[in-house]
C-alpha cells in the first residue's frame, strides 16, 4: 500500500499557511494601492511608512513588515505603476496591425491615460523631477521603467520604417524624442498653464511628425 506523502495534520497546516500567504499578498497589494493615489499627487518623496498607516488603518509597523523600507515602498509604487501602464497603454495597441496603425494606437492610448493624469499626475514626469540629480535603487527602478516604455516605442517607429511607411532615413530616436515632447509639453500647457486646447495640439503635433516622415 503507497505511502501518503503527507498526513492531514500536515494539510492543514499547509492550507493555513497559504491563506496567510494570500492574506498577506492582499494586505500588500491593497498598500501599494493606496500609496499609487498618494504618490501621483505628492510625489514619490512624499510617501512615508507614517502616511500610509493614516491613509490605510494600519499601525507603522504592520506597514513597514510587508516593506522594509521606505525605498522599496516607492520601488513597489514604481512597479505598480508601470504595470498600470503596459496594461492600458502597451498591451491593447499590440492588437493593432503592425507599422502605423500600432504606432499610432501607442499614441492614442498614451494620450488616454495623459488625460487622466491631468488631474492628479503622473509619476514618470513627476519622479522625473524628484531623482533627477539623485543615484540610488529608486532613480534606477523610474528610470528603468521609462526607458522599456521607450524602447517599445522606438521598435514600433523601426516597424513602421522596416514596412515603407516611414522614410527609409527617418532617425528613428529623433521621431521618438519628438513624440516624448508632445507628452511632456502636453502635461505643462494642460496641467500647470491650463492651456484650453492642448490636447488638440498634441494629437495635430502627432500627425505633423508623421507627415514629415512619411515615406
Amino acid at each position: 500500500m503507497p505511502l501518503s506523502s503527507s498526513s492531514p495534520s500536515s494539510s492543514a497546516s499547509t492550507a493555513r499557511r497559504d491563506r496567510a500567504l494570500h492574506k498577506g499578498q492582499q494586505t500588500k497589494a491593497a498598500i501599494v494601492e493606496a500609496a499609487l493615489g498618494l504618490a501621483t499627487h505628492i510625489g514619490l518623496e512624499g510617501l512615508s511608512i507614517g502616511a500610509l498607516a493614516d491613509v490605510t488603518g494600519m499601525s507603522k509597523s504592520g506597514v513597514f513588515a510587508h516593506f522594509g523600507s521606505r525605498e522599496e515602498l516607492q520601488i513597489s509604487v514604481i512597479r505598480e505603476y508601470h504595470q498600470r501602464f503596459e496594461q492600458e497603454v502597451f498591451y491593447p495597441a499590440m492588437q493593432e496591425e503592425r507599422g502605423l496603425p500600432r504606432l499610432r494606437a501607442m499614441f492614442d492610448h498614451w494620450m488616454q491615460r495623459t488625460s487622466v493624469e491631468l488631474d492628479s499626475g503622473c509619476i514618470y514626469i513627476s519622479g522625473a523631477v524628484e531623482f533627477d540629480d539623485r543615484e540610488g535603487a529608486v532613480r534606477d527602478a523610474l528610470a528603468g521603467s521609462v526607458r522599456v516604455w521607450m524602447e517599445a516605442m522606438r521598435r514600433a517607429i523601426a516597424q513602421c520604417k522596416e514596412l515603407g511607411q516611414l522614410r527609409a532615413d527617418a532617425d528613428e530616436q529623433q521621431m521618438l524624442f519628438e513624440i516624448h515632447g508632445l507628452i511632456l509639453a502636453l502635461h505643462y500647457e494642460a496641467r500647470f498653464l491650463q492651456t484650453p486646447g492642448s490636447m488638440k495640439r498634441a494629437n495635430r503635433g502627432f500627425d505633423n511628425i508623421l507627415a514629415r516622415y512619411a515615406a
